[in-house]
């Protein structure tokens, strides 16, 4: 497919759609997790992580680290979280212990809802992302699955806002349509 010269990678097609239900060790989120996946494949490296990093601030989701996904399963109660990938691949779980194991590579982005658990499988040697949060949400917190309270949790979640803007897709699209 010809790249459209008016759009980005993520805008020629529609995010796939994850759901996962509370397990009782991470609590997930009644909301979807977004996984764009490219239309066509952008260079990877530095130049990638730039472009999806001005997409991020851009949208009202500064991007605040680089780095890559923890080895052990985890979930943020506080913020939802946006995950672009810039460089190698890696086997994510995503919901929690008995989620479902999801392949990301360079190019590919994925929007969390608070309290929906990852964990890093697997990864090649150079996988890097870039992450960001929603206004209000970056003071994020690391909670454990089956460690944290789950009952304050889950409290925590259900008051996170609802972001005004998606991420890659802006304020028209994306989650805002998803997450009504």
């Amino acid at each position: 497919m010809a790249a459209r010269s008016d759009a980005t990678p993520w805008q020629e097609q529609s995010p796939a759609i994850l759901t996962f239900d509370d397990d009782g060790r991470t609590p997930n989120n009644r909301l979807p997790v977004l996984l764009y996946r490219p239309a066509w494949s952008p260079d990877a490296g530095e130049a990638l992580a730039l472009q999806l990093e001005a997409l991020f601030n851009a949208n009202d989701w500064p991007a605040q680290w680089r780095g890559g996904v923890f080895a052990f399963h985890h979930y943020h109660s506080l913020s939802h979280e946006v995950l672009g990938i810039f460089q190698g691949s890696a086997m994510l779980m995503l919901g929690g212990e008995s989620g479902e194991r999801v392949t990301v590579s360079a190019g590919e982005v994925v929007v969390l809802p608070a309290g929906v658990g990852h964990c890093r499988l697997e990864a090649s040697d150079d996988f890097t992302l870039t992450a960001g949060y929603p206004p209000g949400q970056q003071d994020w917190d690391l909670c454990r699955s089956g460690e944290a309270d789950i009952t304050a949790a889950r409290q925590r979640i259900d008051r996170v806002g609802r972001p005004l803007s998606d991420p890659l897709m802006g304020p028209d699209d994306g989650l805002v349509h998803y997450w009504h």
